[in-house]
């Protein structure tokens, strides 16, 4: 008997459909099972999934169903980024409205999730312009705002012309284009609105300890932060009362100090430039400031037209000597104080610029006498420093410190690179910004019973890019709060990476009225158990989401004691298409629909597993699917009560079989334990093909579908319930291995020379490696291949494997 064909949709759209129906996946507070907080990182709506969300949400759905049948009250929640430029983009040019494209991009992308399989509970669903969401964002900011954690500045911004708006440094790509649009980013002075991250600095660094995270993504964060050790001190300028403040690590190297540099934006340029030296000096900085920060801090162009002398001169404190001041571009102004003592000896900037003006150079550090280079950077005696003359640079470093201290000069100095966060937009798609401004009151913030401020529907978008807010008389003009005079609102916007900074406290308590969430249900839940998504994010929404919760938890909207957000953080590699990351921004997409409607979401979602370890990046082109989905008929067959395609196992095959379901249930385990999907999915097809050897046992094919149920959801639910009338397969248990069943008395041990299989040989499981060496080197085919020659290795990994590397 044949049994019915596996109906794939059929199937796949039931099992949809009664997992979002009944609720199967939706959890409470009042759960008593111990709670464990599964997360992928909400996506942007821009349309239907791509093969990247379907790795991403595959891999965040396994870890559910597997949490699940594990013991563990699973919250597993879903939503939406849905602020954004894209949305902005396409009103520009069709005039829909942004929150009409949203909306329709929304129903698409939860289209695609569903038919992926995903399980979520879908009464927490959470997106970035809902106006209850959009209240309690800015009701966060005015608690930072209250807190001195939000401020307003004039700055030199970053400036995107494709985009019309300001970007934040991390949003500035390495060869100092915008991470959307692609644009070369340029700066510009205005008033903007900071978060101010920095108070945080140290947290952020030091808290990374207790973090299961990828050490790459702690390195990328470290570094960003970028805190160092030195000092600060005045450089009395010759001829007026001023002094140029700077910071180095190294100050051990002053006595080297042979001329200071200007960033280009620093005011004391303008103030000290010479007449004679004032045009020169101007059109540098003019074309500095258009000039990218990769592009200043490269080697592109040469170093004599990258600066000017302004025509004055400073003081070097350690020498008493007046040393040049020069403008140049490869100083920031975002940088420590924007201003640098130049130490050509010691740095190699400052000795290719030394060079490039003719300007003196002075070694203060004696290098190795096999040193071959210019600047020398190495640790080494002090030269050329007196009083510092023969020590070495940490115990130079802490003298000269105490020195500077002592004549009240200078001081010692923490400094970071981190910059505090710019967060205004201005764009219309966004979350307002909660502030107005009064003739008589300044800036004045939105009071908490007027909130949410939801940006108008009836605006129109220009081609120039420039927010309709700006124009909107309804939205623009309103009153002050503090006096009922006539006042404007702020018409920029807040970043969306605001939204994603928190929208995870909100998944634990998404229906409160009262507050952004309840603190009891944060504590519940927080932190979330596992976190998934790119590793692009390591900087940006990641750094951000940490400074959040830090913040809210000090401001007692959290509770004080989660210092963190994402206990564990999994990174997946991306899919490649044409040889770049699949996105719809460059439009090398494959969507998964098509795969939907043939093989079927399980056989995807498996070949998604199989392909590669999770960690890795996949070409799409070299991604197959005729396996996986060959797979799946091959289990209906194997598993379908009403077949007999693959007949019960009789006699001795029934032990060895049910011998073989244990081991499986350790293996698996350990897998999806370790992340090992693929080893998993290889270890299922492994199985199958042992099942249609040996025959079936009930056992053996019941712990196949339990085992391959949160990889598989659709199919082994189905099979579970023609096996089991009324059972559900992702409401049991996990099946826990019977260790007596589990060892093995005997394994076979593969004998390789250079690498090639020349023997195999059945040997104890517990051969020690000597024995195995012996075995290995006593095969005859080992022993006629060496023909008399003594082997250069034997490699033993006993008691699987010997590879004898020869000659």
């Amino acid at each position: 008997m044949a049994g019915p064909p596996y109906d794939i949709q059929a199937t796949e759209r039931k099992w949809q459909e009664r997992w979002r129906d009944g609720g199967t996946y939706e959890i409470d507070i009042d759960d008593p099972r111990p709670p464990f907080y599964v997360l992928c990182m909400y996506p942007y709506p821009s349309g239907p999934a791509h093969q990247g969300h379907v790795r991403n949400y595959t891999f965040g759905d396994l870890i559910t169903r597997f949490r699940t049948m594990n013991g563990y009250g699973v919250l597993s929640p879903i939503g939406f980024d849905s602020f954004g430029l894209n949305a902005e983009n396409a009103a520009i040019k069709t005039g829909t409205h942004p929150r009409t494209f949203t909306d329709a991009r929304m129903a698409e992308l939860t289209s695609s999730l569903v038919r992926i399989g995903a399980a979520y509970d879908w009464r927490r669903l959470v997106f970035s312009h809902q106006p209850e969401y959009i209240r309690w964002s800015q009701w966060i900011f005015l608690r930072m705002f209250e807190a001195g954690l939000a401020y307003r500045a004039n700055a030199p911004v970053n400036w995107c012309p494709g985009c019309q708006t300001v970007l934040a440094n991390e949003q500035v790509l390495s060869d100092g284009t915008c991470e959307r649009s692609g644009d070369v980013v340029t700066k510009r002075d205005l008033e903007q609105w900071f978060f101010k991250i920095t108070a945080y600095a140290d947290q952020l660094l030091d808290d990374m300890a207790s973090l299961a995270w990828p050490d790459r993504v702690k390195t990328m964060q470290r570094n960003w932060i970028g805190r160092s050790e030195g000092a600060e001190f005045d450089l009395p300028v010759v001829g007026s009362d001023r002094a140029i403040r700077v910071y180095t690590t190294r100050p051990d190297t002053s006595f080297g100090m042979t001329y200071v540099v200007l960033a280009p934006e620093h005011p004391l340029v303008v103030e000290l430039t010479a007449p004679d030296r004032r045009a020169e000096v101007e059109a540098f900085v003019d074309h500095a400031r258009n000039t990218s920060e990769v592009d200043r801090l490269s080697s592109v162009g040469t170093l004599s037209k990258r600066g000017c002398a302004i025509g004055a001169e400073a003081v070097n404190p350690f020498t008493g000597e007046p040393v040049p001041i020069y403008v140049a571009d490869y100083v920031l102004s975002t940088y420590g104080t924007g201003a640098i003592m130049a130490v050509p000896g010691q740095d190699q900037r400052d000795w290719d610029f030394a060079v490039a003006h003719d300007l003196a150079i002075v070694r203060t550090v004696q290098p190795p006498d096999d040193f071959e280079g210019d600047a020398y950077v190495g640790d080494g005696p002090a030269i050329n420093s007196r009083w510092l003359d023969g020590l070495a640079v940490a115990e130079a470093k802490a003298k000269a410190i105490d020195w500077l201290e002592a004549e009240g000069i200078g001081e010692r100095k923490v400094n970071y690179r981190l910059r505090d966060w710019l967060l205004s937009r201005q764009r219309f798609w966004g979350c307002p910004i909660p502030i107005v401004y009064c003739p008589d009151h300044g800036v004045v913030p939105v009071p908490d019973d007027q909130l949410p401020i939801v940006a108008p529907d009836d605006v129109e978008f220009l081609p120039t890019g420039e927010s309709p807010l700006k124009h909107h008389e309804g939205f623009l003009n309103t009153t002050c709060p503090t006096c009922g005079g006539p006042a404007v609102r702020e018409t920029d916007t807040m970043d969306t990476f605001v939204d994603s900074s928190w929208y995870f406290l909100r998944f634990c308590d998404p229906w409160n009225e009262d507050r952004p969430f309840d603190a009891d249900a944060v504590a519940h839940w927080m932190p979330v158990g596992q976190y998934i998504g790119g590793v692009e994010h390591a900087i940006l929404h990641l750094m951000y989401a940490r400074f959040f919760t830090k913040a809210l938890a000090d401001l007692g909207v959290a509770p004080k004691e989660m210092r963190e957000p994402f206990a564990r953080l999994f990174t997946q590699g991306m899919i490649r298409l044409g040889g770049s990351k699949m996105s719809k921004t460059k439009g090398n997409l494959s969507t998964p629909e098509d795969y939907f409607d043939t093989i079927g979401a399980d056989a995807l979602r498996l070949g998604h597993l199989f392909v590669a370890p999770p960690t890795d990046d996949v070409d799409w082109e070299s991604f197959g699917t005729d396996g996986v989905s060959r797979f799946v008929s091959r289990l209906w067959r194997v598993a379908d009560p009403e077949s007999d395609a693959v007949p019960a196992a009789e006699g001795a095959a029934v032990a060895e079989v049910d011998r073989a379901a244990h081991r499986l249930i350790e293996r698996i385990t350990e897998d999806y334990e370790r992340w090992s999907y693929n080893t998993a999915v290889a270890a299922f097809m492994e199985f199958v093909n042992l099942l249609h050897k040996q025959g079936t046992t009930p056992f053996a094919v019941d712990t196949l579908l339990l085992l391959a149920a949160p990889a598989a959801p659709h199919v082994t639910a189905e099979l579970w319930e023609r096996r089991h009338p009324g059972g559900h397969v992702h409401e049991e248990p996990w099946p826990v291995a019977d260790t007596a069943l589990t060892s093995v008395d005997t394994v076979e041990m593969v004998i390789q020379i250079n690498g090639k299989v020349r023997d195999k040989a059945q040997v104890a499981a517990t051969i020690s490696e000597a024995a195995a060496e012996e075995v290995a080197m006593a095969s005859p085919k080992v022993v006629e291949a060496l023909a008399g020659a003594a082997p250069k290795r034997v490699i033993v990994r006993q008691p699987k494997l010997v590879n004898i590397v020869a000659e």
